[in-house]
């Protein structure tokens, strides 16, 4: 006899397991880095006021100097620096000063810090600005367009071109286009001097040789990152069916290589722009252009401690919202990542 095989008895069947809903990538990353950031910030809170106030020595002293260093002056401005207190309790009521928009008044002007700054941080808001939209766009173009002719004249020169360019620190670009453009051409005005309640947008002709020194040192690391990622993507499978089938060139670059390799050109983009928040302070001084930069030096010419360390606190808070913004874009622009799976 065959034997026969028996079926299971019929049971109550387990529910399927439930799928954990994984946090949203977006809200996950703006939350973590912001959560960093704000870390970061107060790190550097505490770095800036140890450097100026708490560090051995006199820092009222120090900002006054030998002559003019009175018992009644040295008095006022312990006072004012909240070196009259212990270090903990100036660094409590500094801080809480921060938190609601007060950094303490200018010891060279007598003006409150917000006050003194606000059309400075504009006028450097919009060189920055300006002059990312205008790298953003060339270097893009130009990383494209070279992909597309690679090993061509214009790829070499180009190439050549941005080598050079990146080379060369900002303070000589800006010499370099002040002798050319200004001097020799006289197209434009080689400083950025402004009358009092003016802004860089009132007079944009003394906009234009600072963001063409920014534009010429930024440029360059969009250019190669761009021409890189596009020339990978060319080489791709994708883009070879796509040329077997007939597709337009054109087409196949800007609609389906370019988008592809968006993800580290934006990644270079952001950091980019970081270091325009820093590399302002040259150009700045090269141009007398009136922003931030030019403010910081100047605060630290003459020893101006609550303008030193209002910038610094500024200028840090600029680098952390600036890379979580770089994190975000590379995610929106990156379809696999910026979904929850």
């Amino acid at each position: 006899m065959t034997a026969q095989l028996e079926s299971p008895p019929a049971g109550p069947t387990s529910p399927a397991p439930e799928r954990v809903a994984k946090p949203h990538p977006i809200r996950s990353l703006l939350l973590t880095r912001a959560g960093w950031g704000a870390f970061s910030v107060l790190i550097v809170t505490v770095i800036v006021y140890a450097a100026t106030i708490v560090l051995p020595g006199d820092a009222a002293q120090a900002i006054l100097g030998q002559q003019a260093a009175n018992p009644e002056r040295l008095a006022i401005l312990r006072e004012q620096l909240g070196l009259d207190k212990s270090p903990w309790e100036g660094f409590w009521d500094w801080f809480t000063g921060i938190l609601h928009g007060d950094f303490g008044t200018s010891l060279t002007t007598g003006l409150p810090v917000t006050e003194l700054l606000g059309p400075k941080i504009l006028n450097s808001a919009c060189l920055v600005l300006v002059a990312a939209v205008v790298s953003t766009i060339i270097g893009v173009t130009l990383g494209a367009v070279t992909a597309s002719r690679r090993d061509g004249v214009l790829d070499h020169a180009t190439s050549i071109v941005a080598l050079v360019a990146s080379a060369l620190p900002e303070f000589i670009v800006g010499v370099f286009v002040v002798l050319f453009l200004a001097v020799n051409l006289h197209w434009f005005p080689a400083i950025s001097v402004l009358p009092p309640g003016q802004h860089i947008w009132d007079e944009p002709s003394k906009l234009v040789l600072p963001v063409l020194t920014l534009t010429i040192v930024v440029v360059p690391y969009i250019l190669r990152m761009c021409r890189g990622s596009v020339t990978e993507a060319l080489d791709s499978d994708y883009a070879e069916v796509a040329r077997l089938k007939g597709v337009n060139p054109r087409r196949l670059l800007y609609r389906h290589a370019l988008p592809n390799a968006l993800a580290p050109t934006v990644q270079v983009v952001g950091l980019s722009l970081i270091y325009l928040a820093g590399g302002i302070v040259l150009v700045e001084t090269v141009f007398q252009f009136p922003g931030i930069g030019l403010a910081l030096v100047d605060a630290i010419t003459a020893r101006d401690v609550p303008v030193i360390q209002a910038i610094v606190i500024l200028l840090s808070t600029c680098y952390v919202v600036l890379n979580i913004l770089a994190d975000l874009a590379v995610l929106l622009v990156t379809p696999r990542r910026r979904l929850p799976r």
